[in-house]
């Protein structure tokens, strides 16, 4: 129950020692300031590090063949290994329940796309419309590849950012017709933009049978892309999508016969696998920098305490004389609590401030490799206000104890 009395002595007692209180409650402001920028730091290196994941999905698999290198089961090294569809079906199939998104892929370099008296060469990808997730590409104009258009196996291409520029610098490209390789006419119907920057946007997409038939290829494949469904966490979702990968590469090792230490062979990359060192170490950092920020925190609730014990000795024959009265032992305790949580809880606050605030006008002019975006979000806030409250407790607890073993005849004694 609020009780102005108690609010009033202890007013009186920070008024009567305020430069004791202050020195005090710096070593505690400071020590949650210094908390708030470690994991701001800390939150800032986790966005730098998914920044250079984001380019494409981070939870994909990537599936190619190439030559294979050893003799095995008496087939000679030099055979060229080619996927087809029956091999992304069969796939599918087989790993339905672990799937998120998934496409095959024929992909051709240098290809000449004109425009008017525009040309350039660029990458040509034959996709299926889950193209655009595993991506992470964000149209811009128009639409992405759709089932239909596989289907129909249409002649129609959704161009990156880079190409509009390069080729309709002027002018919205939807809807236009460029020629490829000078002798088939495409209708774009889309542009996208992608997080991996110029390079990922000078490519073509067209649908995967659209660029079979006009490039010669039948039922071939040179790459499949999946991504996998997550889980409850990172680590439960790693170790899915490792298991995943495994799997697939001694499926594919079989279906070609292929030695199982040919690593040229068959790739499968497992994009969480490559991240995973990185999500590790900057769990290792956090968790050092809660520790380092802590333990300044701690050395602050020391002096805290310490004022405490002192209050508690200046007012001895107070306390005396209220358990004289009647008062009960609870009652001091709470009082000497009181006073340690409000000097606690008020210093810890505008060290938290203080540490939001520089990290709200800092963030935007720190982007960099390593280091994008660092702030503190609000359960990590609210953690530190909970952290505040504990220290304030913890801080008061035994000088509180004391004050309420005090024995009044003793107090009274006291000089």
């Amino acid at each position: 129950m609020f009780n102005i009395e108690h609010w009033q002595e202890i007013f009186d007692t920070i008024s009567k020692n305020k430069l004791r209180t202050f020195l005090t409650s710096l070593s505690v402001a400071s020590g949650i300031f210094i908390l708030v920028i470690l994991l701001g730091v800390s939150s800032g290196i986790a966005n730098g590090v998914k920044e250079q994941f984001s380019s494409d999905a981070t939870n994909r698999i990537q599936i190619s063949t190439r030559t294979t290198t050893k003799e095995f089961k008496g087939l000679n090294p030099g055979r060229r290994l080619q996927m087809t569809n029956a091999d992304f079906e069969s796939l599918n199939y087989k790993y339905e329940d672990q799937i998120e998104y998934k496409t095959s892929l024929y992909r051709t370099w240098g290809g000449q796309i004109n425009y008017k008296d525009k040309q350039g060469s660029y990458r040509i990808e034959g996709v299926f419309p889950d193209q655009q997730f595993i991506e992470n590409a964000t149209l811009s104009h128009g639409r992405f590849i759709s089932q239909s258009d596989i289907a129909e196996s249409r002649k129609v291409a959704l161009i990156g950012y880079q190409m509009k520029e390069d080729l309709f610098p002027f002018s919205d490209p939807v809807g236009k017709t460029i020629l490829v390789n000078n002798n088939i006419n495409f209708t774009i119907v889309g542009v996208y933009t992608d997080p991996g920057g110029t390079r990922e946007e000078s490519r073509l997409f067209i649908p995967i049978t659209t660029a079979q038939r006009v490039f010669n290829q039948g039922e071939n494949i040179n790459r499949i892309a999946y991504t996998v469904n997550m889980g409850k966490n990172f680590d439960e979702t790693a170790k899915l999508s490792a298991q995943m990968t495994a799997s697939i590469e001694q499926d594919l090792r079989a279906r070609f016969i292929v030695a199982p230490d040919d690593r040229v062979a068959i790739r499968v990359e497992d994009t969480l696998e490559q991240a995973k060192p990185f999500f590790d170490l900057i769990d290792v950092i956090k968790a050092v920098f809660w520790f380092i920020g802590l333990g300044t925190i701690i050395a602050g609730v020391v002096g805290v305490g310490n004022i405490m014990l002192i209050v508690v000795k200046e007012r001895t024959k107070e306390i005396g004389i209220r358990k004289a009265l009647g008062a009960l032992p609870s009652e001091i305790i709470m009082m000497i609590l009181q006073e340690s949580i409000f000097i606690t809880s008020l210093a810890g606050l505008v060290g938290l401030f203080l540490g939001v605030g520089l990290l709200e006008i800092a963030a935007p002019y720190i982007q960099n490799d390593f280091i994008d975006n660092p702030t503190v979000d609000f359960t990590t806030a609210i953690t530190t206000v909970i952290i505040l409250v504990v220290s304030g407790a913890i801080a008061g607890f035994i000088p509180a104890r004391r004050a309420a073993n005090i024995k009044p005849i003793e107090a009274l004694r006291d000089e």
